[in-house]
């Protein structure tokens, strides 16, 4: 089993006198992670699963008293999909405020779907964290540097979920079944999405077009709906942590891009899922952008579990000047192009880096990628 990052920074907020949230996608192995803390308390915790309807049952609209006497004398409670009890966010709080002495850890399969309820009944109260598929960084802490490397080709093209790396027989099959059955079980449930077949279609529009910036008015035109569902339906992607969005840099120049964004999945397994295309890199007309998504989505991955305090951007000019990737930290500006091949010349834009002067520019290729990633 590959140790995850966040268990240690978990572990070392217990028992500070509030709630611990975790989120993430389905099978993105929340559920292996509580269990993994759960083992340094052995008899002294509680594993409760909210898909079980008497657990649910238990933990609505319940009281304090009630609450005491289902935990008994445990001093670890860990409630697993907490988003499906009706009112948790009433339940946590008072776990909070009543029974002090007892840590919480809760997950939730979907942002959208638990910190809506929770945010205002928590309020200083609890601790967020946000678990995604498995990170490059992670994989080399449990392989080693060499075998990662060797298996970058298979994690570019069928991602990071941990049942994908675990089973590599069947990671084809596992990574279908991941995207038709989990990925769309929460976001279909929303009570937003009255025609799930938009959000599908949408979902295969963006997987199509990774690396390239999103006009929304063209989604809305092609899917025949209005800009404004196509904006909701990608903040319910986005919460639901399957894209995440990057918006354009622009300060001084009067032809820089400001309004279009790009979107990139936050698994490349699924994003090849949605389009059906397994085919190895060599044989790929989107090897470039996949290569980008890939390093974007695991600098991304890096940055959550560092809890580092960073803006992210692309930038581009009306000239077709750009930069695939920048960061801004502390004021600073970090200057990134992507190529998979060392021998692909390319170079960061001199108009950027004239009137913006980057801390760093790089250039990041196949043979340089762990020094971007940090994995060394």
């Amino acid at each position: 089993m590959i140790k995850r990052a966040l268990q240690p920074i978990i572990e070392s907020k217990l028992f500070k006198g509030k709630i611990i949230i975790i989120y993430g996608a389905r099978q993105v192995g929340k559920t292996t992670l509580i269990k993994s803390i759960q083992q340094n308390f052995f008899d002294k915790s509680l594993y409760l699963n909210c898909d079980e309807p008497d657990i649910r049952d238990l933990l609505t609209d319940s009281t304090s008293s009630r609450l005491k006497s289902i935990i008994g004398n445990k001093e670890l409670v860990l409630i697993d999909e907490a988003q499906r009890v009706k009112n948790i966010g009433i339940t946590l709080k008072l776990f909070a405020d009543e029974i002090k002495n007892v840590q919480v850890i809760a997950t939730g399969s979907s942002s959208f779907e638990l910190s809506n309820i929770i945010n205002e009944p928590l309020t200083g109260r609890k601790y967020v964290f946000i678990l995604t598929p498995i990170s490059l960084k992670e994989l080399t802490f449990s392989i080693g540097w060499l075998e990662t490397n060797r298996l970058l080709e298979e994690r570019i093209i069928y991602g990071m979920y941990p049942e994908i790396i675990s089973k590599p027989d069947e990671k084809k099959t596992l990574i279908k079944e991941i995207t038709r059955s989990y990925l769309f079980k929460d976001i279909l449930s929303f009570e937003g999405i009255r025609k799930p077949e938009q959000i599908e279609k949408l979902l295969m529009i963006l997987a199509a077009q990774i690396g390239n910036e999103v006009s929304y008015n063209e989604l809305a035109n092609t899917l025949n709906i209005d800009k404004d569902t196509v904006s909701k339906y990608i903040d319910i992607l986005e919460k639901a942590f399957i894209i995440f969005r990057l918006n354009p840099f622009s300060r001084n120049l009067r032809t820089e891009i400001s309004k279009m964004r790009k979107i990139y999945f936050y698994d490349t397994g699924i994003r090849n899922a949605l389009i059906s295309n397994f085919n190895l890199l060599d044989r790929r007309t989107d090897k470039g952008v996949l290569w980008e998504n890939f390093l974007i989505s695991e600098r991304t991955k890096f940055n959550l579990i560092s809890d580092n305090d960073v803006k992210t951007y692309f930038w581009r000019t009306s000239q077709q000047q750009e930069i695939d990737y920048i960061e801004e930290v502390n004021g600073k500006l970090f200057a990134y192009e992507f190529t998979f091949s060392d021998k692909q010349k390319k170079t960061i834009s001199k108009t950027f880096s004239k009137n913006y002067k980057p801390e760093k520019e790089m250039i990041v290729n196949k043979n340089n990628y762990s020094e971007f990633l940090e994995l060394l």
